[in-house]
């Protein structure tokens, strides 16, 4: 946990789930430099502005770990994230420094937003895709008076980040990099009419993807893995699936698009899925595509959660995992490890995790230490997929 002490106060805040390996604080300076900005406080960059009127309808967006929507909560914002992870950080972190977590609606990106904002904040995402179907969405609701303002490290920020703005929302500008953070200054344009979105996308797999993969019809709401594609370690795992006989229960954690255990449906008539995700995205999309290529009878489970936390010790057969092995900027494999130790939890004895990932992370070492075993099943010079079993 750490200590950030802003125009607005002084908040103790922490990610989540809470892991005492990770060292990542919860904000960054690009989230400093926006509350500095609204206080209208002498800025970072030496200027200073007359602080922004909130006391309308506030909207924060993209909010990673809560601290904005924390540092606001006197406003009562409406935070939208995509991150189930996100929204318990926020609401942690509301609760570890006393403020009622009424005090703010959160909102997913699958919901429907405000009629009407007054002020947009945007921490500008990872995904160019996510910023551009959010700011489709968001755009009927924005008026000519709307303050807008993104926020974001320099290595976020891109030519194309400042188009999207002004694109859809209206002219668009930028602040001095300051601590490695940018703002962004957008003014709405009345003259540009809101289209819709042009999320999702899909695609067919190609032939070379395995037995009862090939020609499945992929749905990718904006900002799930692999948008126009399939990816090449979900390929090679596509193709290593295990053969299943009988009733059984299959686990698709972190499904993203659901690509991995539709896959499973179309080959395994009698097995039971479960699509897991912590990404309001990815369900979206896993369930899109699921429908797509399903028959009428068939039936899965969408479980929205952190991981396998919400699945029942030894109930699952086979877990399937394609791991990230990012948060947000940040090079860890912290998900990957919370994901393999809720496996071994959830898998009954004699259960198999199946995993692929780069060659380069070292799976087989995590996986021996919290498996006891793991064995190679195929791989290419990038990729390998591992096998667990549970003892």
């Amino acid at each position: 946990m750490n200590r950030l002490i802003a125009a607005q106060g002084s908040y103790d805040l922490a990610r989540f789930p809470a892991d005492p390996r990770d060292t990542l604080r919860a904000w960054d300076a690009s989230d400093e430099y926006l509350l500095r900005q609204l206080d209208g406080s002498a800025a970072l960059d030496g200027t200073s502005a007359p602080p922004v009127d909130l006391s309308g309808e506030v909207v924060v967006l993209g909010d990673r770990w809560g601290a904005l929507a924390t540092a606001l909560a006197g406003q009562r914002p409406v935070q939208i994230s995509d991150s189930y992870l996100a929204q318990q950080a926020t609401r942690a972190n509301l609760a570890r420094n006393g403020i009622d977590a009424g005090a703010l609606r959160l909102l997913s990106t699958q919901d429907e937003p405000p009629a009407r904002i007054d002020v947009l904040l945007v921490r500008v995402p990872k995904s160019l895709a996510l910023l551009e179907d959010q700011l489709h969405r968001l755009a009927p609701a924005v008026h000519a008076d709307t303050v807008v303002i993104g926020t974001g490290m320099t290595t976020e920020i891109h030519t194309s980040t400042l188009k999207l703005f002004e694109r859809i929302i209206g002219p668009t500008r930028t602040s001095l990099a300051v601590r490695k953070a940018r703002l962004i200054h957008c003014t709405p344009d009345p003259a540009l009419k809101p289209t819709p979105s042009p999320w999702p996308h899909g695609y067919d797999l190609p032939a070379d993807v395995g037995a009862g993969a090939a020609g499945l019809t992929v749905t990718n709401h904006a900002g799930v893995f692999s948008a126009e594609r399939l990816d090449i370690g979900t390929r090679l795992l596509l193709q290593h699936l295990p053969q299943l006989s009988g009733p059984t229960r299959v686990v698709d954690l972190g499904c993203g698009n659901g690509v991995v255990g539709t896959a499973v449906a179309a080959r395994s008539a009698e097995a039971a899925i479960v699509f897991v995700d912590e990404s309001h995205q990815a369900i979206a999309s896993a369930r899109a595509t699921f429908a797509a290529n399903a028959g009428p009878a068939a039936a899965a489970e969408f479980l929205l959660g952190d991981g396998l936390s919400d699945v029942p010790p030894g109930s699952v057969d086979l877990v399937l995992n394609n791991p990230p092995f990012h948060s947000h900027q940040a090079t860890t494999d912290a998900v990957a490890r919370r994901m393999f130790a809720g496996a071994r939890a959830a898998l009954r004895p004699g259960g198999e995790l199946r995993v692929v990932g780069n060659r380069h992370l070292g799976y087989h070492v995590t996986l021996r230490r919290i498996f006891g075993n793991c064995t190679t099943v195929a791989s290419n010079p990038k990729f390998v997929v591992l096998s667990a079993i549970r003892s």
